[in-house]
């Protein structure tokens, strides 16, 4: 079992140093140590990941003594995460399987160290691809007079599965902004990378009417503003003047595919530091 120290502080020297010889002082064997300065803005962030066999401080208690020791007379914003269990994931979908369906694959094959407990939906279409991973589906009808109780009810299936990551696998509904809040930095997106050039319906017409070469796509945190929450991961391809509509949407759906995975796993390996609006992805 480890432990994970997430650090973002005003740059100054020693803060290595500090965050390393505490460690050691207590017995943790460092594993992985990654540091990164913003010099626009003097601010420094680290990642540090250490063995907590023979570590003499208990895990709950870690971001406390931390604090005291070192993180309050360095002006530190830390975060400590000790790894047990997998991380359990509701996946949010409506009718597209293709990041769902790439999701489950990896958690199976166990790229990903997650548990998905269930599957949320709109819509029923995607009942069966959740049942063939042993999955539960809840399907939950969003319409805009009854959002609020679709939204209270999916409160109900995150407690009751014990979830603590939202991933929306191409859901096609906004989350209210108190939910967003509540669920701060724990909601997942993907989208095609058209934005703002090719907003609302039809982008990929829009994009092979204009004649573009690239198909990208973007995952972030949610957040109140749409579709404009800290970035955690993107992606493109080419495209030429002779792919059409169609092949620009599979290649599309590609590109979400591998994005979205790569900004979960980002996030469950806890190698993401959010600040000012921005991401700091540790490798």
């Amino acid at each position: 079992m480890t432990a994970i120290l997430l650090v973002s502080a005003p740059d100054r020297p020693g803060l290595v140093a500090a965050v390393s010889s505490w460690i050691g002082a207590h017995g943790g064997n460092i594993v992985q140590l990654e540091q990164h300065v913003d010099t626009s803005t003097r601010t420094f962030f680290l990642r540090t990941e250490w063995v907590l066999d023979g570590f003499d401080i208990a895990a709950h208690d870690i971001a406390a003594r931390f604090a005291a020791d070192v993180g309050d007379r360095l002006e530190m914003h830390t975060r400590v995460y000790a790894e047990g269990a997998p991380l359990r994931v509701a996946i949010f979908v409506s009718r597209q399987a293709h990041c769902l369906s790439d999701l489950l694959s990896r958690v199976e094959a166990g790229e990903l160290r997650v548990e998905v407990p269930v599957v949320v939906s709109n819509h029923r279409e995607l009942a069966d691809v959740a049942h063939r991973h042993r999955i539960n589906f809840e399907h939950i009808e969003v319409e805009a007079t009854t959002k609020a109780a679709a939204e209270a009810r999916q409160r109900r299936v995150l407690e009751q599965y014990g979830v603590e990551l939202i991933v929306l696998a191409r859901y096609m509904q906004v989350l209210s902004s108190e939910f967003v809040e509540d669920w701060s930095e724990r909601v997942i997106n993907i989208h095609h990378s058209f934005l703002p050039a090719f907003p609302g319906a039809r982008p990929y017409h829009q994009a092979h009417s204009r004649g573009v070469k690239l198909v990208g796509a973007t995952s972030h945190y949610v957040t109140a503003d749409l579709d404009e929450g800290p970035i955690l991961a993107q992606g493109v391809v080419p495209v030429s003047h002779r792919d059409g509509v169609a092949e620009l949407v599979r290649k599309g759906r590609d590109v979400e595919r591998l994005v979205l995975a790569d900004a979960v796993r980002a996030h469950v390996e806890r190698r993401v530091i959010v600040h000012d609006g921005r991401t700091v992805v540790f490798g």
